[in-house]
């Protein structure tokens, strides 16, 4: 018993980027802008969406859900990268740690019929949440003989199942399992749809309305593409030391960067987003 608690450390040190100090400012400056901006990005989506009742669709449903899943997964590890890179001493303790895996939620494509909305979106966090603590739980279970130093800038499971000191051929295969579940399956499932909506939108007859079209659905794809690209990078290939560096700045496309642009690019784009604001701000004045 007593090894087994002298393998659990009481916190971690975040390496991130300390081996290039002068990577820490400019980081510091894009990490606290893109949180501002998700924070107030996706708070404003929620907001909106409840208020006005013109918004009580579907879509908008599922939206508010994703910018809740956005605000919980980026609140749970930006500001500890904020506090770390303010610091010399760069940790978070064993609870922080496992908090941060464990809010680590993800979501599947689930069908968006009306009258599937609730157990849709029950569903997407269930599986999400249940994958969660899945991963955590059986990562944390790993013996890590006193190895505490996580070359991430947060806690994630490729990275904290490095410091185990036993075999962890099994819990990268079905770490793979899962990625293939939750990334390329959904992936597919995508771009499926979105071979429709290019039929769809190749029989508009006008010119601009397809423009219009293309340039929305385009929009879409790259987020989509940031998302996933990035997440089936860091989760699906094949563990190298050369590649750990460029890991980590692969991560903060799908743990930063992606929360940031899903308000701009779903929702603040919209014209009934925009009409809603505009309604509300007016209703403030006017009081």
């Amino acid at each position: 018993m007593n090894q087994i608690n002298e393998s659990v450390p009481q916190e971690f040190i975040l390496l991130g980027f300390s081996d290039r100090p002068w990577l820490e400012l400019p980081l510091f400056v894009v990490f606290l802008v893109s949180y501002i901006l998700t924070i107030f990005g996706n708070l404003a989506i929620i907001l909106v969406s409840r208020l006005d009742s013109k918004l009580h669709t579907p879509m908008y449903f599922f939206l508010t859900n994703l910018s809740l899943l956005d605000l919980c997964y980026t609140t749970s590890t930006v500001p500890q990268m904020l506090v770390n890179i303010c610091n010399s001493r760069k940790v978070i303790s064993y609870g922080g740690c496992v908090a941060q895996l464990f809010t680590a939620l993800g979501s599947t494509v689930l069908p968006s019929c009306p009258y599937l909305i609730a157990p849709s979106v029950a569903a997407s966090w269930i599986s999400g949440f249940s994958n969660s603590v899945l991963q955590s739980t059986l990562t944390l279970q790993m013996p890590l003989c006193g190895h505490k130093e996580v070359d991430h800038f947060f806690c994630e499971v490729p990275a904290l199942l490095k410091l185990s000191c036993v075999d962890t051929t099994a819990n990268e295969a079905e770490l793979f399992f899962i990625s293939v579940l939750f990334l390329l399956i959904p992936v597919a499932l995508i771009l499926i749809s979105y071979a429709f909506i290019v039929q769809a939108v190749l029989r508009i007859r006008s010119a601009e309305g397809r423009r219009k079209a293309f340039g929305t659905c385009g929009s879409h794809l790259i987020v989509v593409s940031l998302f996933y690209g990035t997440a089936i990078y860091m989760y699906l290939q094949p563990p190298s030391p050369a590649s750990k560096d460029r890991g980590k700045m692969v991560s903060l496309f799908y743990g930063i960067i992606t929360p940031m642009l899903n308000p701009l690019i779903y929702t603040l784009r919209n014209k009934d987003v925009k009409g809603a604001f505009k309604r509300k701000l007016h209703l403030f004045s006017t009081v």
